[in-house]
This record gives C-alpha cells, sequence and structure tokens, in this order.
C-alpha cells in the first residue's frame, strides 16, 4: 500500500475532525482567491478607463485629486466653476468668434462701433478737431476689440478637442452633465483608445433639435436599468443634490448608450444650452454688465430670436413659437473643460502654463488616477490580502493542532508499523502527507468554490455592467506583472497568483506538519507496544 493512501486511510479514520480541518482551509483560499480576483476586476478597470480620449482636464483652481473624481468619476462635489470665455480659449477663432457674438461684450462693441462710425463722418466734414481725436481714439479701442472678438483662443493652436462640463444636477442618485454632442461623437475610450460610443438605442442629442429645442438627453446603461429609462421619456434633474427640488425643465431622452464599463454608464448627459436655460443656472451679471444689456437692448428680441429669461425655467415645448436665443457668454460658467492636446508633448508643459494664470488649473488625470490606486486603493487591497493570507496561516495551525492532538490515540498504531518494519522516516512522511492532503485538498475546495461563486449570473452580470470587466469560472487574478498596485511590482514573468497558491501550501503544510511528524518519529515503539 502507498504511502498516500496510507495517510488518506488516517483521515478518513477522523472523518470529522479532517472534514472541519479542511474546510477551514478553503474558507481561507476561497477569500485569498476572491480578494485576488477583486484586485484583477479593479486593474482591468483601471486600464480599460486610462484612455479617456483627453489628456488633460482643466477646471477651477482646488484640489487636483477632486477635480479629477468630480470630472472623470462625477464623483466628490465641483470644486467651483470657470467663466465660459475661458472655455473659448481653447477653441479655434470661428468657434470662438461665434460663441462670442452671443454675448453683451459683441452688443456693446457693434453699438460702439457704429458711434464711431458716425463721428468719423462728422469729423471728416470738418466740425471739431477735438471731436476728431476722440474719434480716432474711439477707432483705435473699437479696432483692437474687433481684434479680441475675432481672434483665436489662446491655447487654441495647442488643443484638437475641447469639451466643456457643467455639473450640479441630479436624476435620482446619478449626475447630470450638461456638455455638448461632441462627447460622444469625438471622444474614444477602451484599454486602446479605439472605442467608439455606441446606442444601445436612439442617437447622440443635437445642439438644436426641430422637435425638442435645446432639451435633450441621453442617459448611460446603469442609468437606464436603474432608473427603468426609455427612448422617448421626459425627464426633470434636480438641484444640487440627488433630495433637491426638481427643475420644471423636461429633456427628452433620445438615445441610451451601450454599456461601456466606463463611469459614463452612471450618468446623464443633456444639451448645454438646455443646461444653461435652467433656473439658478444663469450666472448673475455685473452691474455694468446689467446696464450695457439695457442699453443695447440685448435682453430683448435680438436677431430674430427671443433671449431668454435667465432666472426662469423653459419647458421643452417653449420653442413651438420661436427659437430660445442662447444665454449670453457673460452669463455662462463650465465646471471642467475636458482637453485633447495636438501633441502628447504639448501636455507635459501646458498644465505649468495654465497653473501659473489666475484663472484655473490643469492636472493630468491618468497622473492623479494612478496616484489614487497607488496611495488609497493598492494599500486597503494589500491589507485585504494580508488578512486573508493570516486566513489561511490560522487555517494551517487548525491541521497542526488536529493531527498534534491525534498523535497520542495514534501511538499504537504508529507502532505497529514501526513492528510491521517501516521506518521512522517513513512514519514521518506519512504524517506529513496527512497535512499536505488537508492542505491542498482544503485549498482546492476553496478555488473551486471562489470560481464558482464568480460564475453565478447574479455576480458575474452585476461586474460586468457595473465595471464593464466580464468574470467567469475560468476568470484568473492578473498575472504578477501586474500587481504594480500592490507596490510588489515585477517579481516572476507573467505566472497568475493564483497558481503560486500551490507551492504556498505546500510549503505550509509542510512546515505546520513538521512538528506532529516529528513526534511520530520520536515515539517509542516498545512504550506504545506495551500500552
Amino acid at each position: 500500500m502507498s504511502l498516500w493512501k496510507i495517510a488518506w486511510r488516517s483521515i478518513q479514520q477522523r472523518g470529522l475532525a479532517s472534514a472541519l480541518t479542511a474546510l477551514s482551509m478553503a474558507l481561507g483560499v476561497l477569500l485569498v482567491v476572491t480578494v485576488l480576483s477583486i484586485h484583477g476586476v479593479v486593474a482591468q478597470s483601471f486600464r480599460n478607463n486610462s484612455s479617456l480620449g483627453y489628456n488633460l482636464i482643466v477646471g477651477a483652481k482646488g484640489g487636483k485629486l477632486q477635480l479629477t473624481l468630480n470630472t472623470v468619476y462625477y464623483l466628490s462635489q465641483p470644486v467651483e466653476n470657470i467663466p465660459y470665455e475661458y472655455f473659448l480659449e481653447f477653441t479655434g477663432g470661428d468657434d470662438r468668434k461665434n460663441a462670442l457674438q452671443h454675448s453683451i461684450r459683441a452688443q456693446v462693441h457693434r453699438a460702439e462701433w457704429e458711434s464711431v462710425e458716425t463721428a468719423t463722418l462728422l469729423t471728416a466734414d470738418g466740425i471739431s478737431s477735438i471731436g476728431g481725436l476722440l474719434a480716432q481714439e474711439s477707432l483705435r479701442a473699437a479696432a483692437a476689440e474687433d481684434h479680441d472678438l475675432r481672434r483665436s483662443g489662446k491655447f487654441g493652436m495647442f488643443s484638437s478637442l475641447a469639451i466643456p462640463l457643467c455639473l450640479g444636477d441630479y436624476f435620482g442618485q446619478f449626475r447630470v452633465v450638461g456638455t455638448t454632442p461632441d462627447l460622444f461623437n469625438q471622444l474614444t475610450f477602451g484599454p486602446y483608445d479605439d472605442q467608439r460610443y455606441e446606442f444601445k438605442e436612439g442617437r447622440n442629442f443635437e445642439h438644436w433639435n426641430e422637435a425638442n429645442g435645446y432639451f435633450e438627453a441621453v442617459v448611460g446603461a446603469t442609468v437606464a436599468r436603474e432608473m427603468k429609462v426609455t427612448l422617448g421619456q421626459q425627464i426633470s434633474p434636480a438641484h444640487g443634490d440627488p433630495e433637491g427640488e426638481g427643475h420644471a425643465s423636461q429633456f427628452t431622452v433620445v438615445g441610451i448608450l451601450k454599456p461601456t464599463g466606463t463611469p459614463n454608464d452612471r450618468a446623464v448627459f443633456i444639451n448645454m444650452e438646455g443646461f444653461y436655460l435652467m433656473e439658478d443656472h444663469a450666472k448673475p451679471l455685473a452691474e455694468d454688465e446689467e446696464q450695457a444689456q439695457q442699453a443695447t437692448g440685448f435682453g430683448g428680441i435680438v436677431g430674430g430670436f427671443v433671449a431668454p429669461e435667465p432666472a426662469h425655467d423653459h419647458d421643452a415645448h417653449d420653442h413651438d413659437d420661436a427659437p430660445i436665443e442662447p444665454l449670453p457668454v457673460e452669463q455662462r460658467e463650465v465646471t471642467a473643460i475636458l482637453l485633447r492636446t495636438v501633441n502628447p508633448m504639448i501636455a507635459v508643459g501646458l498644465p505649468t502654463t495654465i497653473n501659473e494664470g489666475p484663472v484655473a488649473q490643469c492636472v493630468l488625470p491618468i497622473r492623479e488616477i494612478t496616484n489614487l490606486f497607488s496611495f488609497i486603493v493598492a494599500p486597503i487591497q494589500a491589507a485585504l490580502l494580508g488578512i486573508t493570507a493570516l486566513v489561511c496561516v490560522v487555517s494551517g495551525i487548525s491541521i497542526l493542532v488536529s493531527i498534534y492532538n491525534s498523535m497520542s490515540d495514534r501511538k499504537h498504531e504508529i507502532a505497529v508499523m514501526r513492528a510491521l518494519g517501516a521506518s521512522r522516516g517513513t512514519v514521518m512522511t506519512v504524517i506529513l502527507f496527512e497535512s499536505i492532503l488537508l492542505s491542498v485538498g482544503g485549498g482546492m475546495i476553496g478555488w473551486i468554490g471562489a470560481h464558482s461563486l464568480m460564475s453565478l449570473p447574479i455576480v458575474s452580470n452585476t461586474v460586468e455592467q457595473r465595471t464593464g470587466v466580464p468574470v467567469g469560472f475560468t476568470s484568473f487574478a492578473p498575472p504578477i506583472e501586474n500587481l504594480e498596485l500592490f507596490g510588489l511590482g515585477p517579481i516572476i514573468g507573467s505566472v497568475p497568483p493564483e497558481l503560486l497558491l500551490i507551492p504556498a501550501l505546500l510549503l505550509l503544510a509542510v512546515s505546520v506538519g513538521f512538528l506532529p511528524a516529528m513526534a511520530a518519529y520520536r515515539t517509542d515503539v516498545a512504550k506504545s507496544l506495551g500500552s
């Protein structure tokens, strides 16, 4: 009979104690594998979100991590807002010029230009030399203002894409994000930055739509599922808090995103123009701007459009008679700007230039996210792994106690084996084999249990919906070389850490089995047979 079979028969004789000991080891390994699997999901989700489609975030001065969490993950609260005209500094000449046409500043300039032209004509007739000097000075000032209104943004030559975000409202527990259609038309995502946003139903919202005006919305996959949102449904954001007062404005849902595994699954996106037209979203005008607005008539009918009343909610159907004029630039603010530079090298120096100014700060989101994982998430995960490893060690000690306590009852059995010709080394090996069978056998049960747990539909579907990472019975934790989030760095190639459990369990089994094995080795045969 082989020594393995003898060890197995010995385990069977102490069936209940052996089963409980193996079960404790199984639970320990189950916890270890579960923690490793959680780490794998988090790491994979991080890799999926490591390519955001943009490389810089511009926002109000404050905490860099808070700006990143608020902008990328829609967590925390906005630091502050920055003027809309500062956002225009990241656009080209035509975009900036067209946007500034809807500004009080441009209206004042047009009125002043007409006055200057009139004064110039009068002085040309020789009415007043002093008037001529004043007219020339006014002409130079008007020309400078005209040049400023028509120029490209100061950072426009460095930007290939700039997308504004306006935050502050909620739909249930989910953030409402005011933005432009470029968010889904231009941005990409995924580990290789090669995936485009697709719609499960419907389409992207438009800047202006004849049916819905400025009041169109797109919802993420998680929002649609949990809030039971359907295409064509009208939703009303709550102001400032999930439990806040709901706006009277209603946005028509025109699109539902396919699951992406990104934070965008848990957000509602509305047309930025509609966001500004909601109550309390217009920035109050300064006294001189109010006077200029009244003087130029910008608060009335301008250019064939009806200018909005800034402190009034607009229903989606207010545009039936005439299109609603967007808010003037002076009454707009943005929470953050998603910026993609024309060259990755520009992203190294541009933040310094922006940060030295008085208006905004610029952060590299990938750096902040990496720091978050390295300094906050990784230690927590390492602590959890350490705790679960200690559970395995305690389980190993229970194996030691179980076998060692059985030695007093097995002295006669060991003496008989010795009398039949078994050497001390053979007896010691049998005891070590028992420890290995209990340790490795319990570990295998725990491994199967952990992976069976991950393969349950309720678990695998929930994880995939929330993170975009598919998991199943054959899903392994990432290789050792990818465990840099634990601060371990590359160790031995690309070996999945779960496979390292086998030698670890063998080492643990030998360690805890050595003491009872030595007790068996030292058993006095004559004394044990005599008893």
